[in-house]
């Protein structure tokens, strides 16, 4: 699990930024929201132009060094903070992987340049790299043979090399080191707003309607469209040698994705996601809900909450679903200022499950911190 994740000099992170998940609240309800002590479930909330995007970005900025999968490289443009003081962006993640502490720190110029890389494994470092003086070291039991090549020519990342290009010992740091890789490698985001717009978790282009029907989900889909009073008779075919999810009517069958409404494509666009979140690490959702009414909105929030061991944070600008009912106040969190904070840390008043917060979040009662 992702416990908290900082950053600075990044896009429009000029300051150092701290979105912390790993200190929960001592509530009673909606406890299984929280796994190994971190949140699992949360929503982002902030005006347009705040960061919410970015955030996004930042988190999954360790992938494009790290792994193999989909990249949005072209998010990335004007990578440094145009006001910033300091010529390279920083990041650091710490997770908790079965009660050993993981902490992932490096500093890059650009989305394809890293500067310096280091990685501990319950307070030890055991990867340093320093890509300027060519200097570093490795001390995972396994990896001490490329301790030799460290100040040659390396590649981007040392963390990624010594991942694959090692027979590491079987024991737990190396263990952990494992499952600190294989977080990384399932992340995913994804925007509502665009089919193509992902990162993370897999390579390529499928399209939602081959994904679906590949999974043999057509018919769950349907049932899925028809929870949310989208009524459609829908079949799986092939059309000019692609999978394709078409409609059955009296007098004729029509391509699903050619009538759908626009919210109903991005349904269509979540719900292809929604059969895959089981395997992901963490997933992050930017404006989940942009063409959905509340019902809907709440609904998936709902789905989501059900998905186990598995984080996932959503953005949005629904107030709605600022609700005791649906999450708890430690999983809203408001993105203002250069700042990211759980709502319980924004005012002196003691939250509790009968309070109303989205009445209270448009009374101003979060304005501070």
């Amino acid at each position: 699990m992702l416990k908290r994740f900082r950053v600075e000099n990044f896009k429009g992170f000029k300051d150092k930024l701290t979105f912390d998940i790993g200190s929960p609240s001592n509530y009673s309800f909606h406890s299984e929201i929280i796994e190994n002590g971190c949140v699992t479930k949360g929503i982002v909330y902030g005006i347009n132009s705040c960061g919410k995007s970015n955030l996004g970005l930042a988190i999954f900025d360790i992938i494009i060094h790290l792994t193999e999968k989909q990249k949005l490289v072209q998010g990335y443009d004007f990578y440094l903070n145009m006001s910033g003081r300091k010529s390279f962006a920083e990041f650091e993640y710490v997770f908790n992987f079965d009660n050993h502490e993981v902490i992932y720190k490096y500093k890059k110029t650009d989305v394809n340049t890293l500067l310096e890389e280091s990685l501990s494994i319950d307070g030890k470092e055991v990867i340093y790299y320093d890509s300027a003086k060519r200097e570093g070291f490795t001390l995972l039991e396994g990896s001490d043979t490329l301790n030799a090549s460290i100040k040659g020519e390396s590649p981007i990342s040392r963390v990624k090399y010594v991942n694959s290009n090692s027979i590491l010992a079987d024991n737990t740091e190396n263990q952990v080191f494992k499952k600190f890789i294989d977080f990384v490698d399932r992340m995913l985001l994804f925007y509502s707003l665009d089919s193509r717009g992902y990162e993370g978790f897999m390579s390529g282009s499928e399209g939602i309607a081959e994904g679906i029907v590949n999974s043999g989900k057509v018919k769950d889909f349907q049932e899925f469209l028809k929870e949310n009073d989208i009524v459609y008779d829908l079949y799986a075919c092939e059309v000019d040698g692609k999978k394709a999810i078409y409609c059955h009517f009296d007098n004729q069958d029509a391509n699903f994705f050619t009538i759908a409404s626009t919210g109903t494509r991005s349904l269509a666009l979540f719900y292809y996601w929604y059969i895959k979140m089981e395997k992901a690490s963490f997933v992050f959702i930017d404006e989940f809900d942009a063409f959905y009414h509340f019902e809907l909105s709440e609904g998936i929030e709902k789905r989501l909450r059900e998905i186990a061991g598995v984080q996932i944070f959503t953005t949005t600008h629904n107030t709605d679903l600022m609700s005791n009912d649906l999450l708890r106040p430690d999983c809203y969190f408001i993105l203002k200022d250069n700042n990211i904070k759980a709502i319980p840390e924004l005012t002196e008043k003691e939250l509790r499950q009968a309070h109303n917060l989205q009445k209270m979040y448009k009374a101003g009662a979060f304005n501070g911190g």
